[in-house]
């Protein structure tokens, strides 16, 4: 190895110690306060995940399941939404259709800057608490998700179709409809199943501030340290996510 190549890794490494240095500090990181709190955690998650498992088929459980129903209509509807309206910003976004490609990508960043909690607590002052503030806050969050991806499957398709559907003299509505539809539709539904597995995470969690579905009930039993019905929440989310994961999964493998 060279002595350059010594002086640079070492360079490296100083960086690397540093920025390790500068985040621990950074958050007041305290190994005793963590031993401390090692016999407190182990009660705790010991009343989460197995003293709840008494709650299993009670009357809370299923008024749990219920809730995650909800939860998951708040996901569907969110990602419907945002599904059709991310459409036509692909074709914006993308630049072997649009001049304006830049900016609709930056307008595309933008919105997915914004966390989808942040945007519950502002649709839920505007339109107030309940399950339709979380629906927007999903769908909002989601065309700037699956406007990337779907501008993305825009700019690689192939064009000789587009090209030949030109030559015999089709107009664009046909050159949409024949040329360019059948080659992005598959990713663009693979795409919306992907965003919804994300939207059933997001909407377990935006109920935290009022934004309806399993959230809110989660909170009110973490606030009220009930961990026994945390728990039996817990449980109920994890095991919708995983179906959630498998079925989308086949599906996607399906379509493309």
């Amino acid at each position: 190895m060279s002595r350059w190549n010594k002086v640079k890794w070492l360079i490296i490494t100083l960086l690397v110690i540093a920025v390790y240095w500068w985040a621990v500090t950074g958050i007041d990181f305290n190994l005793q306060r963590i031993i401390a709190g090692l016999p407190k955690g182990k009660v705790i998650l010991e009343r989460i995940f197995v003293k709840s498992l008494k709650y299993i088929g009670s009357p809370f459980f299923w008024e749990m399941v219920m809730e995650m129903l909800k939860t998951l209509a708040m996901a569907y509807f969110g990602t419907f939404i945002a599904s059709v309206l991310t459409v036509p910003f692909a074709f914006l976004a993308a630049v072997n259709f649009s001049p304006y490609a830049r900016f609709f990508k930056m307008l595309l960043n933008f919105i997915r800057t914004f966390p989808e909690i942040l945007l519950a607590i502002i649709f839920v002052s505007m339109v107030g608490p309940g399950p339709f503030a979380g629906v927007l806050a999903i769908g909002f969050h989601s065309v700037g998700m699956l406007g990337k991806l779907y501008a993305e499957a825009v700019e690689n398709i192939d064009m000789k179709p587009i090209e030949a559907i030109t030559a015999a003299g089709g107009n664009f509505w046909q050159k949409l409809v024949f040329g360019v539809l059948p080659q992005v539709f598959p990713h663009f539904a693979s795409y919306s199943i992907y965003r919804f597995e994300i939207a059933v995470r997001s909407a377990s969690t935006v109920g935290l501030v009022g934004a309806g579905g399993i959230g809110v009930p989660l909170l009110l039993k973490v606030q009220g340290r009930n961990w026994e019905q945390v728990g039996v929440i817990i449980i109920v989310i994890i095991v919708t996510v995983v179906i959630v994961d498998y079925l989308s999964a086949y599906i996607r493998k399906k379509i493309v």
